[in-house]
């Protein structure tokens, strides 16, 4: 807000003359309310999926889901438990905690900053954060965003939003989805066969048996799925380097999802900037 008091650019972007006064910072916060009742993410996101339509750069038939972890912008010293006393005063601006010996879990501790954020990690090397799942539905012709769904981190975050995301699919012919081998559930295979949805997910095999068998993996269909969902993480890399979306700004599910919708909208303007300039 400072800089477009005396930024003859700024101003001239938001169509404000030399003299005119500049609104109080505030109105930022009032309007993303208003913005966040009114699904403003959700309605732009339409429009251009509308637009990827009309220039016929969406599949129908050939779809990939995945999640990714977003840092939360709450503090791990935030991590408290959810009926112990209240915090003490802060000693000094970067207090030293020791959390050694503390089991700290999701069912009893809770974030003072951010509640609805978990501690999860996605692998046994990689330490615990508070975050949510942001999940995309990738069509496989040209690597657009479909649909988007955030939801706070657990174990079973990406597949619940996946079978959210189908629900929403517009159509009713058949269709298959590729999906990492963190997708490779009974109860998740199962779920799609029931809505006519080919599971081509990644097989895991780590001392178990996966859900699906020879009959779904000798297909060519199956192997030129599994190739194509990789283009999923390209996403996930621009949301996160050019998006900004490493580490959330936001505090809550609901504002978290609302940026993630948005920019997911940017990126697939960007894509279909950089699809219809070489047609």
């Amino acid at each position: 807000m400072e800089e477009i008091t005396y930024s003859i650019l700024f101003r001239w972007f938001l169509d404000l003359g030399l003299d005119d006064s500049v609104w109080d910072h505030s109105t930022f916060s009032q309007n993303q309310q208003r913005l966040l009742r009114s699904e403003i993410a959700k309605k732009y996101f339409a429009r251009i999926m509308e637009q990827a339509e009309s220039a016929g750069l969406l599949s129908d038939e050939h779809f990939t889901v995945d999640g990714t972890l977003i840092e939360s912008w709450a503090s791990l010293k935030s991590f408290r438990p959810k009926d112990g006393p209240p915090p003490s005063a802060p000693k000094g601006r970067n207090d030293d905690v020791d959390y050694r010996g503390q089991k700290r879990k999701n069912d009893t501790h809770a974030s003072t900053t951010d509640p609805q954020a978990k501690l999860y990690r996605k692998g046994d090397n990689v330490a615990a954060k508070l975050s949510y799942m942001g999940n995309v539905l990738m069509e496989n012709r040209h690597g657009l965003i479909m649909d988007t769904e955030l939801l706070p981190a657990t174990g079973t975050a990406e597949r619940e939003a996946g079978i959210a995301m189908l629900e929403r699919l517009p159509g009713t012919r058949r269709i298959s989805l590729g999906a990492d081998k963190h997708y490779d559930t009974k109860d998740f295979v199962a779920a799609l066969r029931k809505m006519e949805v080919t599971p081509h997910v990644a097989q895991n095999t780590t001392n178990r048996r996966s859900a699906i068998d020879g009959r779904t993996t000798s297909h060519p269909n199956y192997r030129i799925s599994q190739k194509v969902r990789k283009r999923v993480e390209e996403v996930f890399g621009w949301m996160k380097t050019i998006g900004t979306f490493r580490k959330t700004r936001y505090v809550g599910t609901e504002k978290v999802a609302w940026h993630f919708a948005f920019t997911a909208a940017a990126y697939n303007l960007v894509r279909m900037r950089n699809l219809l300039s070489t047609a």
